[in-house]
């Protein structure tokens, strides 16, 4: 199984980088009010996988610096989704919650649909 994933993997992350999305241009002001709000948040994620993918290029569609934590290569990181997360499933976004605990979003379109909601909220506070 081994042999057929490693390739496939390694299209896919030749076809992500050669159609990469462009980050937005953005207001200084503006692009420090999303970096804010993002600031903490970690994707827990497989390089290959292509859920993950997508969540990444939504990252960068949207203009959004997020720590990547990768799940496969780094035992630390994959603890910490199994014992905080609750499973071993990516991507997963870890967003830090005000009295100190994390709230774990799995699933790749919520995790994106989050995304948008942020950066939303950010322009609607650049409107007001």
């Amino acid at each position: 199984m081994r042999i057929i994933r490693w390739p496939i993997g390694q299209l896919i992350l030749l076809a992500d980088a050669l159609t990469a999305p462009r980050p937005p241009q953005r207001a200084p002001e503006a692009q420090a009010r999303i970096d804010a709000v993002t600031r903490g948040l970690a994707l827990y994620q497989f390089k290959t996988c292509p859920f993950c993918v997508k969540a990444r290029r939504a990252m960068r569609r949207l203009g959004v610096t997020i720590e990547l934590r990768d799940a496969r290569s780094d035992p630390r990181w994959r603890e910490q989704l199994i014992a905080e997360g609750g499973k071993l499933q990516v991507p997963c976004l870890r967003i830090p919650q005000a009295d100190g605990d994390a709230r774990w979003l799995y699933e790749s379109d919520a995790i994106v649909a989050y995304l948008e909601a942020v950066v939303a909220d950010s322009r609607v506070a650049d409107a007001a």
